[in-house]
C-alpha cells in the first residue's frame, strides 16, 4: 500500500541519519515517494539535488517566512527562476531539460508566521507575494506555512483569484481556518502532531477533516509520532500516522493510504 511524505527536510546539511538508510527504510514502510522542501535557496537547491540522485524523490524551492528578512524579493525571484530553469550550478544539478524540470514540483515552503516573527511581517508579506506569482507563472502548487496569521494570509490569498494550488503544511488551526481552506480548493497537511495533539480544536479538525483533501508528512526531522518521540522523524513513520488517524476517523489504513496518495500524485503531479 504506497504512501507519499509531501514534506519532509532530510536533504538538510544538517539532518543526522544516513540518508540512504533513511530512503531504504521509507521503501520498506511502504513510503515510496518523498518531497523534500526547500526552506531558503541553499536549502532549495540542496532539495534539487538530492531529489535529482534518488527515484522517488521530488523537491519543492521556497523561502520560509523565517528567512524573509535575508533576501529582497526581486533578487529572491531572480534565485529561485535560476533554479527553475537549472542554470545554477548546484552541486550537480541537471538541465532542466531533462530531470530537473520533473523533479522540482512545487514552490514552498512559504506563508507568514507571526507566532515566532522572525522576520519583520512586512517582510514576510512581500516574500509571500512574489513567490505566489512565481509559482503561478510556472503553474506549480505550493506549500504554505502559516502560523497565527490567517488574518493577513486569507486577503493576500484571495487577491490572486482563486488560481492557487497548493496545501496548508502542518495546519494547527481551527474548523473554520480548515473551512475556509477547502472552499479555496486547498488541502490539509496532516504529520505527527496529530498522534500527540492534546488540542480539542485540532483533533476536530483531524477528524472531520475530508479524506479527500487530506496530505501526509513527517516534516523531519521533527514532529516525530509515537512510539519514536525522542528520536529523529523519518519517512518511515508515516504508517504511524495513518494507524493513529485510521482509528480516530474509523476508516482503514486501506482507505486513508490509498486517497492521500491520489491527493498528493494530483496536486504535485508526481509520476
Amino acid at each position: 500500500m504506497m504512501l507519499i511524505d509531501t514534506h519532509c527536510h532530510i536533504h538538510e546539511a544538517d539532518y543526522p541519519l544516513d540518508r540512504n538508510e533513511v530512503l531504504e527504510a521509507a521503501r520498506a514502510a511502504g513510503v515510496e515517494k518523498i518531497i523534500c522542501i526547500g526552506t531558503d535557496i541553499q536549502s532549495s537547491r540542496d532539495a534539487v539535488d538530492f531529489a535529482n540522485k534518488n527515484k522517488g524523490v521530488f523537491a519543492t524551492i521556497g523561502l520560509h517566512p523565517h528567512d524573509a528578512k535575508t533576501i529582497a524579493g526581486t533578487v529572491l525571484v531572480s534565485e529561485l527562476d535560476a533554479i527553475l530553469a537549472g542554470t545554477v550550478p548546484a552541486k550537480k544539478m541537471v538541465p532542466a531539460s531533462s530531470v530537473l524540470a520533473k523533479k522540482i514540483v512545487g514552490i514552498g515552503e512559504i506563508g507568514l508566521d507571526y507566532y515566532y516573527n522572525h522576520s519583520p511581517r512586512e517582510a514576510q508579506i512581500e516574500a509571500l507575494n512574489v513567490q505566489i506569482e512565481l509559482a503561478l507563472r510556472h503553474n506549480l502548487p505550493i506549500n504554505f506555512h502559516v502560523r497565527e496569521a490567517f488574518d493577513d494570509f486569507w486577503p493576500i490569498f484571495n487577491n490572486f483569484g482563486g488560481k492557487i494550488r497548493g496545501v496548508l503544511h502542518s495546519f494547527t488551526d481551527n474548523v473554520a481556518n480548515m473551512e475556509k481552506a477547502l472552499a479555496r480548493g486547498l488541502f490539509i497537511g496532516v504529520n505527527g502532531i496529530a498522534t500527540f495533539n492534546k488540542d480539542d480544536a485540532l483533533t476536530k479538525v483531524h477528524q472531520t477533516l475530508p479524506l479527500n483533501r487530506m496530505l501526509l508528512e513527517t516534516d523531519a526531522p521533527f514532529l516525530a509520532p509515537p512510539p519514536f518521540r525522542s528520536k529523529t522523524n523519518q519517512p518511515a513513520f508515516i504508517p504511524k500516522i495513518v494507524e493513529f488517524l485510521a482509528e480516530l476517523r474509523g476508516e482503514t489504513y486501506e482507505q486513508i493510504a490509498i486517497q492521500t496518495t491520489k491527493n498528493a500524485t494530483e496536486l504535485f503531479l508526481l509520476n
